[in-house]
């Protein structure tokens, strides 16, 4: 029998991004088709996940990487930090395919509502793909309530058609 891999919460550094993009795209092509089309993935991996997107979002727009490793090997990611007074947002969060149904999702996110609470906020929020409902019924699980319906247009002749959802931290 195989030992269960160990399984460790760290912050990214700039060194991790180039992981982060491979993952993304990995789980992107896994996840999303059926949702997304081809382009509409390429697109926002191209658009979210380049190093130069992820280096300013750590060093100069206050959003906070941390990786979920098992036995040292990335397999998930989640990106944070606080949207307005007392409200912490949570950007992403994405599991390996893999590894979805060991509860791994929802520890990584139980983290993100640690650091919330650590930084004072009240209400965590997350935007998610409408059609996205393993997603949706993963974070209802948690807690999370739908709040409202987001439209975003994103160029390139995309949208992000999405729920807002929010919990309630304290």
């Amino acid at each position: 029998m195989t030992p269960a891999p160990a399984i460790r919460i760290v912050p990214a550094t700039e060194e991790s991004l180039d992981s982060i993009s491979q993952l993304a795209g990995v789980i992107w092509r896994a996840c999303y088709p059926g949702i997304l089309s081809a382009e509409q993935i390429d697109y926002m991996l191209d658009r979210m996940y380049a190093l130069n997107v992820l280096r300013d979002e750590i060093t100069s727009a206050g959003i906070h990487y941390d990786l979920l490793l098992a036995d040292d090997e990335l397999i998930g990611f989640a990106s944070y930090g606080l949207a307005a007074p007392a409200t912490f947002k949570l950007h992403k969060l994405y599991l390996h395919p893999e590894y979805h149904g060991r509860g791994l999702g929802a520890l990584l996110l139980r983290h993100c509502e640690e650091q919330a609470q650590g930084l004072g906020a009240r209400k965590l929020v997350l935007n998610v793909n409408k059609n996205n409902s393993k997603a949706i019924a993963t974070y209802q699980r948690c807690g999370f309530d739908i709040a409202k319906s987001v439209v975003t247009d994103i160029g390139g002749g995309f949208v992000m058609d999405d729920y807002m959802m929010e919990k309630v931290v304290i």
